[in-house]
């Protein structure tokens, strides 16, 4: 066999193993920058920062995202899993011209999550990590074809994935836990209740919750009940002839100073001046007045 000694400039791969602590992973530098990654988590959780919106990977998941600009993937201690990256040539290499070929394209450039994966899915994928991680650490032996055929299977198995009646059952369900979730925001919101009370209520992981909601609404969970606070004070401050102070208590503050320092970062505005504002009604450009909750977010 004839070894490529330039493949390592067009892919990388390493196997994640279990730590005592978190660690940083920053795969939107050069090299890898331009780098496409799959991404198999079998133990434990990590976080995704990209440029596009961040995302947290509840094990047993895999994903599959394009190049992004300053991507870090911070791993949670004791979690375990493997990670490839190759370049936009290996991936074209991969994809090829087939049937699907066409269809793989379009998924490869966009970020891709599966969480609850069936064991039968993860048995099937752990050799092909495995394989193109073995084929990596050859050096001297290492062959750009075996690795894009492995590319080729990976993308193939997490492409159709995505396609499959279970796929569409997780994604209904994350669309249930979604909907139930509003609901509580609607009625604890103003209890400030913690991110942990509202999954223990929905009977899942805050870890869970918090891929749901990012994956559908590019929103943390903390985000959305900070979202749905801030409206009910604009319409309170627009709607309402009480002052600020009673506002504040009545929206579950035990300091007005608290809610008004809350209410100027998330708006830019004090409460006050939010009034002021809402009444004279200078212009629409002058501030976002409230929306209904059916709005939201």
């Amino acid at each position: 066999m004839v070894a490529d000694p330039a493949i390592h400039h067009d892919a990388h791969g390493e196997a994640i193993e279990p730590a005592i602590q978190s660690r940083v992973l920053r795969i939107g530098r050069p090299a890898q920058r331009w780098f496409h990654h799959a991404l198999l988590l079998t133990g434990g959780n990590l976080h995704l920062a990209r440029s596009e919106g961040p995302a947290t990977v509840t094990a047993p998941a895999v994903a599959f995202f394009p190049p992004s600009a300053e991507d870090t993937i911070t791993v949670a201690a004791g979690s375990r899993g493997y990670l490839i990256g190759v370049s936009p040539e290996i991936i074209g290499e991969a994809i090829g011209e087939h049937a699907e070929s066409t269809a793989l394209r379009v998924f490869s450039a966009g970020f891709s999550v599966t969480e609850a994966l069936e064991p039968t899915s993860l048995r099937e994928m752990i050799p092909l990590f495995e394989g193109a991680l073995a084929e990596l650490a050859m050096e001297t032996r290492t062959s750009r074809m075996v690795v894009s055929a492995y590319m080729r299977l990976i993308l193939m198995t997490v492409w159709r994935l995505q396609r499959s009646p279970a796929a569409e059952e997780r994604q209904a369900s994350a669309g249930a836990i979604l909907q139930r979730f509003r609901q509580s925001v609607e009625i604890g919101f103003r209890r400030h209740r913690s991110i942990a009370d509202y999954a223990a209520e929905l009977g899942i992981t805050t870890d869970r919750l918090h891929a749901i909601c990012q994956r559908t609404l590019s929103r943390s969970p903390i985000e959305l009940v900070h979202d749905r606070l801030v409206q009910e004070a604009k319409q309170r401050l627009e709607r309402s002839a009480r002052d600020v102070q009673e506002i504040s208590y009545s929206l579950g503050f035990r300091d007005p100073g608290n809610f008004s320092h809350f209410f100027k970062r998330k708006t830019g505005l004090s409460p006050a001046r939010y009034r002021a504002l809402a009444i004279k009604r200078t212009s629409d450009a002058a501030i976002q007045t409230s929306s209904d909750y059916h709005d939201w977010p």
